[in-house]
């Protein structure tokens, strides 16, 4: 059954400037993932596994896709009582101005929706990690602990520690101890005994940090008193480290694949991940589905072409001798003969192109929707509604680390990343 007493809060960030361009059009948690699905889904569809089917997406930059996916995705019967609502910065009686000024302030200013009767606790969450929760473990957690907040803590080593929030906790797992990405010299400050690790039924392989994995649960009446009461903006620095000092603050602990895809490098990582035989997550996981938006297309066709560990999502053409390794295909994606394909992912297209569409290509010397003969794509991102002519060739060969957007293509991370609606002409070629 849902559970009626916990409204869940998706934050869906600030301006992705990290994810750019991907983000240049589009909210991040809007952005595709795995070939048919968006960053949202992913927390969304952990929500609807887990029985909570009340849920704000908070957001202010480029949501339009975002709220029609929403809108066009996630609709519960009548007599549930459910939603998914998108909340975008609006001018309201909040103190402040109409933007939203950091995580915390986002939620402050949206207080109105959550500060209800019948919600005891508000499950906040971001939207834009990679990972399959049952959020009903932790809140079972939370309600067995006594805690004031409950947050998810995954172990990780300590090379890897300086780039998350390592806390501390005593023998019944209250944290005591937190340094936001801490320095080698200060990790004995909060590392644990791993024996302890061990005994919460997660195998610490040597692991001794518990790293913040930014999902936290918090009583209702706590969370409005912090945010009426303070200035605090931000949920990882100003009102985590606040709570545990002045409240009773519970880990929840996890171990399963968790990623937070905050930069183009790690996007595109997790992207391919999921083309693996060995993928972190499954996607045919019948307990676990990832939900998304219900599309009417045809079956992908396959004409002589050679498809080796990639993921092809629905309505695509990959035409005869194309070679496609290691990648995504999105929706709709048009490839064309002896086109090579490798660890890139080809987002597809919102639309099929007419046929005066293609003559109107035609006519304005650009080539059609999809990807020309004989073109090589290799270690690239591309972007939805491409123009892609023939004997085109993406291939970072001169390990260039970044550039700027020129000619509708900019590399970061190392990555080529092709823009939305760019076009690229036969012959085009990096350098």
């Amino acid at each position: 059954m849902a559970m009626r007493n916990v409204v869940t809060l998706i934050l869906g960030g600030g301006r992705g400037t990290r994810l750019f361009p991907l983000t240049k059009i589009r909210a991040k948690p809007a952005v595709p993932l795995a070939g048919k699905y968006r960053l949202i889904d992913i927390p969304l569809s952990n929500c609807i596994n887990s029985g909570l089917n009340r849920v704000y997406v908070l957001t202010q930059f480029m949501s339009v896709s975002l709220n029609r996916h929403i809108r066009q995705t996630y609709r519960f019967d009548q007599f549930n009582g459910g939603f998914v609502e998108v909340l975008a910065a609006q001018q309201t009686m909040a103190k402040g101005t109409d933007w939203f000024e950091g995580t915390a302030d986002a939620v402050r200013k949206n207080l109105l929706y959550w500060d209800q009767p019948g919600v005891d606790y508000v499950l906040i969450l971001s939207g834009d990690q990679l990972y399959q929760m049952d959020y009903a473990q932790m809140i079972e957690t939370h309600r067995n602990s006594g805690a004031d907040v409950t947050i998810a803590a995954l172990p990780v080593d300590r090379e890897t520690a300086p780039a998350l929030g390592i806390m501390r906790t005593d023998e019944t797992g209250k944290v005591v101890g937190f340094l936001e990405k801490p320095k080698p010299e200060e990790i004995d400050m909060v590392a644990m005994d791993p024996k302890w690790i061990d005994q919460q039924g997660v195998d610490s392989q040597g692991r001794d940090c518990l790293a913040s994995m930014g999902i936290y649960l918090f009583n209702r009446d706590l969370l409005v008193d912090v945010l009426t009461k303070t200035d605090y903006r931000d949920f990882g620095k100003e009102v985590f480290p606040a709570a545990f000092r002045t409240g009773h603050v519970q880990v929840h602990m996890f171990d399963g694949y968790w990623e937070d895809i905050g930069t183009i490098r790690a996007f595109y990582e997790a992207n391919l991940g999921l083309a693996r035989r060995d993928a972190p997550i499954d996607l045919t996981d019948a307990d676990n589905v990832v939900y998304s938006r219900a599309r009417f297309l045809a079956p992908s066709l396959f004409d002589g072409a050679t498809v080796r560990g990639s993921l092809i999502a629905d309505g695509c053409r990959i035409c005869r001798g194309a070679v496609v390794e290691n990648s995504i295909v999105g929706l709709r994606s048009i490839i064309g003969p002896d086109v090579t394909i490798r660890n890139s992912i080809v987002m597809g297209a919102d639309f099929y192109e007419r046929q005066r569409d293609v003559r109107d290509d035609v006519a304005h010397g650009r080539p059609p929707v999809g990807i020309g003969a004989n073109s090589i794509i290799e270690g690239a991102i591309i972007d939805k509604n491409c123009h892609i002519g023939q004997n085109v060739r993406i291939v970072n060969d001169q390990g260039i680390e970044a550039t700027e957007e020129e000619g509708g293509v900019q590399i970061v991370d190392g990555i080529p990343c092709v823009v939305k609606n760019a076009v690229l002409p036969d012959g085009w070629k990096i350098g």
